[in-house]
């Protein structure tokens, strides 16, 4: 088996490969790009294992005229810039000691002691130069029947690093096959050593759920992180019944994230998961006004057309409904109100009895469907 696509002819790309391999190196496209590769999926990130140790891989690509990073030299990777795109030349790697959060590796020489250290086996497929599959760890079957299987002992791998518990979850909503479900052996070992979560940082929990939400219906996913009592020692409290629904009615809309997470909710969801200010407001607000009454033109007047989609979709998702009718229209029209009654408007009213009845005022415009002008307001 080969990969075709036209990604892997890339002259820059070649020039890399070819430069470790002329040398008397081994060179191999590895992870996540042969992965995406065969499963005809976006190419995020091209990454080469290498036998060369990484000052050896620095002196041939600055010899080829490339200019290098060096990234992680500690850990065997030196990024290749080539026409401005960046290639991570990694060499080959065997972990000594783990603590389930980093590991102390030693570099090696051998491609299956770099595959056993990897974390599924759809990962730990390999290609050369010329597309060919080389495939030490039997990965090539699970990916073509898109069963996530940890390398090894699910165990030994979770201890290695217990993100991979959120890993397994999330490869399981990109990739898996969702009729089939969860590889017990992984599901069973995550239930067990869910504890160990704990003990990773909250920006690395939450970088890794942003990316769980992301995918096109993570529902199944996230129902067995719930059912493995992985969920809860991520965000306690949370739900999973609105997330189906949720999915459904967003139909062809963007994923985001961060409007599942208010679906979902949780004991400060926010907190759990480090989000950013922009992404812990947009949260909030989400949560604060998905048990309003207020309409689609209301709330796009008051939080712009996205906000209020969001709010509707979450509010809709928590009570089992649809959307209103001709809700595009109207979160339209609210965005693009604006109040047409200003301050200077009323010159006998000051302090908090101004504010008082300009929000009188307001709310009655916004009663009339935005209607009423500001002559007649001020009548």
């Amino acid at each position: 088996m080969r990969l075709t696509d036209s990604w892997i002819s890339d002259s820059h790309l070649q020039t890399v490969l070819h430069s470790l391999s002329d040398a008397g190196h081994q060179a191999l496209l590895v992870g996540g790009c042969v992965r995406n590769g065969l499963l005809r999926e976006p190419i995020d990130d091209i990454d080469i294992a290498t036998d060369a140790l990484p000052q050896r891989v620095i002196e041939i690509m600055e010899a080829a005229g490339l200019r290098t990073v060096p990234t992680g030299v500690d850990h065997g990777t030196v990024t290749v810039i080539a026409c401005g795109k960046p290639h991570e030349v990694t060499t080959f790697r065997r972990d000594i000691e783990t603590d389930g959060r980093r590991a102390k590796v030693a570099f090696s020489e051998a491609i299956h002691e770099d595959a056993a250290r990897r974390d599924f086996t759809m990962n730990a497929l390999y290609a050369d130069a010329d597309g060919r599959i080389i495939d030490p760890l039997e990965g090539l079957a699970d990916l073509r029947a898109r069963r996530v299987r940890f390398v090894g002992a699910p165990e030994a791998r979770i201890q290695e690093d217990y993100l991979r518990i959120l890993r397994f979850f999330r490869f399981h909503a990109r990739y898996g096959d969702q009729t089939e479900g969860l590889d017990k052996e992984g599901l069973a070992a995550c239930a067990t050593l869910s504890a160990g979560i704990e003990t990773l940082s909250k920006e690395r929990v939450g970088h890794e759920m942003r990316k769980l939400l992301a995918a096109h219906d993570p529902a199944p996913a996230v129902a067995a992180m719930a059912q493995a009592g992985v969920l809860a020692r991520i965000l306690p409290g949370a739900t999973i019944q609105p997330l189906g629904p949720l999915i459904h009615l967003e139909g062809t809309l963007t994923p985001d994230p961060i409007r599942r997470l208010a679906a979902i909710g949780g004991v400060d969801p926010a907190a759990q998961l480090k989000l950013s200010r922009a992404e812990e407001k947009h949260l909030s607000q989400v949560i604060a006004n998905a048990g309003s009454l207020s309409g689609p033109a209301e709330l796009a007047y008051r939080f712009g057309a996205k906000l209020a989609l969001d709010i509707m979709l979450v509010r809709a998702a928590a009570i089992g409904q649809q959307l209103p009718l001709n809700y595009a229209v109207k979160l339209k029209k609210g965005a693009e109100a604006r109040f047409p009654v200003r301050a200077a408007d009323l010159p006998s009213f000051s302090g908090s009895a101004l504010g008082a009845r300009l929000k009188e005022l307001e709310e009655r415009w916004i009663a009339s469907d935005f209607e009423l002008s500001r002559e007649q307001l001020l009548s």
